[in-house]
């Protein structure tokens, strides 16, 4: 009996078969819903194969570089570049190289990265771009920038590339993103010279002091200690002959920096000095103001200790001024803080010409203004004190502490009498280190220990 059924449920079993394989191929079905059926694609009527050959070339190596594979998107861009050099994605594959080397990072690829931005720059500087890769060759430097105790180099690069960007576009949309980094890099410029300023203040060497904290003061007036160098330059007048010159000096933290935690003990040392106290301008009040209710980047608690293993500047970001319009004079023409006076009667600018000095001088009854000082003090504690006239405290200063406030230093005051090409020397002889007019041990232990006790009196932070 069971031999006789099981061929007839055979022939069932197949027949539900071939009927299921029949209505699969002749409509949908669940079936094909299932499996998901990939649809053939006719390649000759494809969008991929209407386009163009060099979009197509850029958007493979667009894609390569946006999912880091930076060398083989830069290789598809150079090919791009030589086989169709009317393409109109040639300055687009250009500024994408260039993008990849910055993304990349490292020193090699930034080097590349600025060389890039440039060439386009120079090919294509009417294009809207051009603002974008200008402000990419600053930021290239920016990026590999130095504590201030270090290497300057690439500071001082970022600092004339980020000026050069807002000069040649002072309009477009990244102005403020730019000002902004120029501020960073001028403060930690500024705590630079600053530090080595400080040093030979406390050391007692006062010239090379002097001529660093006059860089601070007069370039970097939005630097965060600008108020301090200006009181140790004018604690340094006052250790002199001249105690008057130092009046301009406490006269500009109680006008420029009104908010300054130092203006009371300006205020008293201009007092003591039988000098006016100048009114605070109100421009510099609102800058002040502004500038403590900005908000400031913060660093969290787990970057703090990683922080100290980078190379960069991190504490200087932090305080960088958030208002006002930053220096824009190039360094190499600037010539504030880098005075020495040398030799003969001559000012010179470290590694630049001899500059003149405009005085007027009273000789027999008559003034007379000389323009180039050809015979100027050796020193400036060598200059007579009755000749040197100080600066006027009350004199009209610079619009609010964006623009460097005396531009003329009364320390550069020079005389001539007659037609002499000598200056007349002084009896009174020139303050000098006691550490160096002390010969025994004994006098050099006694005279640091001095030192070190009147140093918080003559620092009141």
């Amino acid at each position: 009996m069971h031999r006789i059924l099981l061929p007839e449920t055979a022939k069932r079993l197949l027949l539900l078969v071939l009927t299921g394989l029949i209505l699969l191929s002749a409509g949908p079905s669940d079936a094909q819903i299932i499996f998901h059926k990939k649809k053939k694609v006719n390649k000759s009527t494809s969008v991929d194969n209407n386009a163009q050959p060099d979009k197509v070339l850029y958007d493979k190596a667009m894609d390569d570089i946006k999912h880091g594979r930076q060398e083989v998107g830069r290789l598809n861009m150079q090919t791009l570049i030589n086989t169709y050099p009317d393409s109109e994605y040639l300055a687009k594959a250009k500024l994408a190289i260039a993008d990849s080397f910055y993304k990349e990072g490292g020193t090699a690829n930034m080097t590349q990265a600025v060389q890039g931005y440039k060439d386009f720059i120079v090919f294509f500087p009417f294009l809207p771009e051009a603002a974008y890769a200008q402000l990419q060759v600053a930021m290239a430097h920016y990026r590999q920038m130095e504590k201030p105790d270090r290497d300057r180099t690439q500071a001082h690069e970022a600092e004339d590339e980020f000026q050069t960007f807002i000069q040649k576009y002072p309009n477009d949309p990244l102005l403020p993103k730019a000002e902004q980094h120029l501020r960073d890099v001028q403060e930690v410029l500024a705590e630079g010279d600053f530090r080595i300023g400080y040093y030979y203040y406390v050391k007692g060497d006062k010239r090379a002091a002097e001529s660093r904290l006059k860089a601070v003061a007069n370039r970097y007036p939005l630097y965060s200690k600008s108020d301090r160098a200006l009181w140790m330059l004018g604690d340094l007048w006052q250790a002199t002959e001249k105690k008057e010159l130092a009046a301009p000096y406490y006269a500009r933290i109680v006008r420029n920096y009104p908010l300054s935690p130092l203006v009371p003990d300006a205020k008293s040392r201009l007092k003591a000095l039988g000098a006016p106290i100048p009114q605070a301008d109100p421009q510099a009040v609102a800058w002040m103001t502004a500038e403590q209710n900005a908000p400031r980047p913060h660093t969290s608690l787990v970057k703090k200790p990683m922080g100290l293993l980078r190379s960069g500047p991190t504490q200087e970001l932090v305080v960088a001024s958030q208002v006002g319009k930053p220096n824009m004079t190039p360094a190499s023409e600037s010539d504030a803080g880098t005075e020495t006076l040398s030799g003969s009667n001559q000012t010179r600018i470290a590694g630049g010409p001899v500059t003149g000095i405009v005085a007027t001088v009273a000789v027999g009854g008559t003034n007379t203004a000389t323009g180039t000082a050809e015979n100027a003090p050796a020193s400036a504690d060598e200059a007579a004190p009755a000749t040197a006239t100080p600066a006027d405290p009350n004199a009209p200063a610079a619009a609010g502490p964006n623009v460097p406030a005396a531009t003329t230093d009364p320390a550069n005051a020079t005389t001539t009498t007659g037609s002499t090409d000598t200056a007349p020397k002084t009896d009174a002889p020139a303050a000098q280190d006691p550490a160096q007019n002390s010969t025994s041990p004994d006098n050099k232990k006694e005279s640091t220990s001095k030192k070190k006790k009147g140093l918080r009196k003559i620092i009141p932070w």
